[in-house]
């Protein structure tokens, strides 16, 4: 029997997914060089996973690679950024073999490619617990042009661009608690969408952004404090998919249904403040991103959720980080 890959095993085969980028080094160093870019400001964001509580335990490996870096990249997306790298940490439990490892690389290149970024360097370590990964992305605004949460003013519209309710719901299919025939709630889950064909349109009227992976209302509420403001949500308005809506009509109580894909988190898509918000939705519309003002921020610091124009006590805001 051959002995087990060790650890240069593993940085020899994810090598190509540098794809020559020269702040890689070869991952022959310890280090990375990014370069420097006059006029722009690098922008950086890292997210972590554990099998069992941000993926299923058991999940294709070439699936989690893939989930991991679009669920990096969403916040870089939310920023109004254009990624170009990323760096890798993982540990890998016994029970996880190189076949497995090799379609972890897969997934990688196959989304590396998808949204040009390339590998930059990282760790790998083994692990007694659960597989566990995290990404940290790297990408570029302009000098002062990076959209932060923090730039809600009283008046401005409250914009959602993308669906809301499909990540809860595709985790319910993931788990074969609810009827995903074709797959689609369950992919919407597990392969989210980093909105990147939303660039411009955030750059030009956006104030604050940011994407939905808690839950919508917790997310919103994450802008809210951190502009100094309140905000009002109208619960009617919120884009939802057709799947959503049809779940929505089977339940006896429809201000409950949509709190629940208010609250559920694994949208990703990306909530915004706008001084005109209608020319947010048009421009984010026209890249054929779903998108609808949902309410307004308002003073003082308070957050209002409402149903045709009832107000409503939602029980659960969104994820919970331990």
């Amino acid at each position: 029997m051959s002995a087990p890959p060790d650890e240069f095993d593993w940085i020899a085969a994810l090598r190509p997914l540098t794809r020559g980028a020269p702040a890689a080094l070869g991952l022959m160093d310890d280090a990375a060089v990014l370069p420097a870019r006059p006029g722009f400001d690098l922008v950086i964001s890292e997210d972590a996973m554990v099998e069992g509580v941000h993926f299923l335990a058991g999940e294709d490996a070439s699936i989690v690679a893939r989930r991991l870096l679009r669920t990096s990249l969403s916040d870089l997306a939310a920023k109004a950024a254009e990624p170009f790298g990323y760096t890798l940490t993982i540990a890998w439990p016994a029970s996880r073999g190189w076949d497995e490892r090799m379609a972890f690389i897969r997934g990688l290149d196959h989304d590396g490619a998808l949204y040009g970024v390339a590998l930059l360097g990282g760790d790998t370590v083994s692990t007694p617990g659960p597989l566990t990964a995290s990404a940290t992305v790297f990408g570029w605004t302009p000098a002062g042009a990076v959209v932060r949460r923090s730039g809600a003013l009283p008046g401005h519209a409250l914009v959602i661009c993308g669906a809301i309710g499909d990540g809860g719901l595709g985790l319910k299919a993931a788990r074969g608690e609810l009827p995903d025939a074709e797959g689609r709630l369950a992919a919407r889950y597990r392969l989210p969408e980093p909105l990147f064909g939303l660039r411009d349109a955030l750059r030009a009227h956006a104030s604050a952004a940011a994407d939905v992976s808690d839950g919508l209302i917790a997310d919103v509420l994450h802008i809210a404090e951190a502009s100094l403001c309140g905000v009002a949500l109208d619960l009617e308005l919120m884009p939802v998919s057709e799947a959503g809506r049809a779940w929505v009509a089977g339940r006896k109580d429809r201000g409950q249904a949509l709190l629940e894909l208010a609250s559920g988190g694994d949208d990703y898509a990306i909530v915004c403040a706008a001084g005109d918000g209608e020319a947010l939705v048009r421009d984010a519309v026209a890249c054929g991103t779903p998108a609808a003002v949902v309410g307004e921020f308002v003073a003082p610091p308070s957050l209002e959720v409402r149903l045709d124009g009832q107000r409503l006590t939602p029980t659960r805001l969104g994820w919970r980080h331990g």
